[in-house]
């Protein structure tokens, strides 16, 4: 979507009380998004080869990132993932996974990896859960009582 029909939908999504994401900032500056919500909530994840369930558990998903160009890596994914096992753990849930890139053959545009980086995830203390394409691997985070 673009222009009036992604504000709509923007408001919409405020409007609900539906918390589509979280907001990094430095000081009162937003420096980076992440989609996060339980799977059921992305229809193209339903319809997904590539992306297909790993199992039947119930998981919250990682969807795409937006970093503001100046602060791109300087480690605002990894912070925004692991505010997002602690937002996650706070809605109840206990698995969350994400869809990263994984360039072939070295570095990718930026505009290619919105979905977030294998290192990323890594860091952030996933482990790789399934991979059903070379350069799309599931990662997943188990939160455990002690998170």
């Amino acid at each position: 979507m673009a222009g009036d029909d992604a504000k709509a939908a923007q408001k919409g999504w405020v409007d609900s009380g539906v918390v589509p994401g979280l907001i990094a900032f430095d000081g009162d500056l937003a420096v980076g998004w992440m989609a996060i919500e339980p799977r059921g909530s992305y229809d193209r994840l339903a319809h997904s080869r590539v992306l297909k369930p790993v199992d039947e558990q119930l998981v919250w998903s990682v969807t795409c990132f937006f970093t503001r160009k100046n602060y791109r890596h300087k480690g605002v994914t990894v912070a925004l993932l692991l505010a997002g096992i602690d937002h996650v753990k706070t809605m109840g849930g206990n698995i969350v996974e994400g869809y990263p890139t994984e360039a072939k053959g070295g570095r990718s545009p930026d505009a290619f990896v919105f979905t977030g980086l294998p290192g990323a995830f890594r860091k952030a203390g996933f482990v790789e859960a399934a991979r059903y394409s070379p350069t799309r691997p599931i990662y997943r985070f188990v939160i455990d009582a002690e998170r």
